[in-house]
């Protein structure tokens, strides 16, 4: 079983005595309905799992009137020695979008104080499914990934207490020594390669066979298609598998701004542009864009036109590439590809953290990979995938356009040079 820092969050929820109904999302397979389900065993006596998809007879309870009483009516007549303790009752609604009238109740569920509700779906359904009415201010929202760094640590042997004096050595700004440090960076390669989808995960710890994990990530990535065929409107289905598509290409680049006319010859955002955006909706891309000066707040100067796109979980992005494309990662050996990679893995680990994704470019090709607030200022990061490489970028620009620290990371340890901080690409989650 891998733990997952969202049982923490479900058990803040629980803790808090307005607590409303609570709306997990997140793309698909990343483990909602499994933690979800572990929860509501582990903390409630009475436990009602409601599957919309297995058990599509339960969206007759919603038929009628939504308000409480007669749901709660409707459920009695629908499961056999139905009962409440209040206080200590939970409803799992699993794979909500499946039942439109469902996410509708929850406003009037909320005004039962009698149980809990935690509502679950992927971002596509619940994004693209028609409903009446939004319960706007009725219900508590929070987004799940798939794993992070961190996670990806503790399912591979590596425990709080050991990571806890990584930190401490990221707060010291100390150099870690030489094995731990070669144990995170191996850590690290592994994550790249396997990313963060728990079953890929899960079977990674299990077995270590890098060729089971690239068969699980193709699967994945093959339901990903299906999903744009299934969800995906008439006019973005075509469009949106082509977007799908071409990000590795898009990475690819040695500036790395999307440009349509990789996605097609002589395409434009008016063509693509939607069919862009429902792949962020679905959980499966990131944005990442370019500010017109550096200074805080960041998303007021971001321009909304110019921008990179990132997977959301890096290892996929690894198997959208060819064969032998793991074993150049842990080698530390990607030609084209190698910064493409590590830029998405520092991109995948600031989202995972509750970061907004931004960079830095002026047409004089000074571009900074990414643009973070840091003690209430802007602070450039540049990746490198080596150690000897120079941040030329990031050292022309530090000390001006309102840039006062830069920090580079790279496969080495920590030190600092002028206003340059370097650290283990691995401390980044500690940013």
């Amino acid at each position: 079983m891998l733990k997952r820092k969202m049982e923490a969050q479900l058990q803040e929820w629980k803790n808090d005595t307005g607590r409303m109904p609570l709306v997990v999302k997140g793309a698909r397979q990343v483990g909602k309905t499994f933690i979800i389900d572990k929860f509501c065993r582990e903390n409630y006596r009475q436990y009602y799992h409601i599957d919309f998809n297995e058990k599509p007879k339960f969206k007759t309870v919603f038929n009628d009137d939504l308000d409480a009483p007669t749901i709660i009516k409707n459920f009695s007549l629908e499961i056999p020695n139905f009962k409440l303790l209040p206080g200590d009752t939970v409803f799992f609604f699993d794979e909500i979008q499946n039942c439109p009238n469902a996410r509708t109740a929850l406003k009037f569920l909320s005004e039962d104080r009698r149980f809990d509700i935690i509502a679950s779906g992927s971002l596509l359904g619940i994004n693209y499914q028609e409903v009446a009415s939004f319960p706007v201010g009725y219900t508590d929202q929070l987004e799940m990934h798939s794993l992070d760094f961190e996670e990806f640590c503790w399912g591979n042997g590596l425990g709080e207490d050991g990571l806890e004096i990584v930190k401490e050595f990221y707060h010291g700004k100390q150099v870690i020594p030489v094995s731990g440090h070669e144990r995170m960076l191996s850590l690290f390669r592994e994550y790249i390669a396997v990313g963060g989808m728990p079953r890929v995960v899960w079977d990674f710890t299990q077995n270590h066979h890098f060729g089971k994990v690239l068969k699980l990530q193709r699967a994945i990535i093959e339901d990903y298609k299906d999903d744009i065929a299934k969800y995906a409107g008439e006019n973005d289905k075509a469009k949106a598998r082509e977007c799908f598509l071409s990000v590795p290409k898009q990475l690819a680049k040695e500036h790395k701004k999307f440009q349509y006319s990789v996605v097609e010859k002589g395409g434009t955002s008016r063509k693509y542009g939607g069919a862009l955006m429902w792949l962020y909706d679905a959980g499966i891309i990131n944005f990442c864009y370019n500010l017109s000066h550096l200074s805080l707040p960041l998303e007021g100067n971001s321009i909304s036109n110019e921008f990179k796109v990132y997977m959301r979980d890096t290892g996929l992005l690894t198997a959208m590439l060819e064969e032998g494309t793991q074993a150049n990662i842990i080698k530390g050996n990607l030609g084209i590809y190698k910064g493409a990679i590590y830029e998405n893995v520092i991109a995948d680990i600031f989202t995972k953290s509750g970061k907004k994704l931004y960079y830095f470019s002026k047409p004089n090709r000074l571009e900074i990979d990414f643009i973070i607030r840091l003690n209430d200022a802007p602070v450039g990061v540049e990746v490198k995938s080596g150690n000897n490489s120079k941040a030329k970028s990031l050292s022309s620009l530090v000390g001006f356009w309102g840039l006062d620290k830069g920090i580079k990371l790279t496969t080495g340890n920590s030190g600092i040079s002028g206003k340059i901080e370097s650290l283990p690409l691995y401390m980044a989650m500690y940013l």
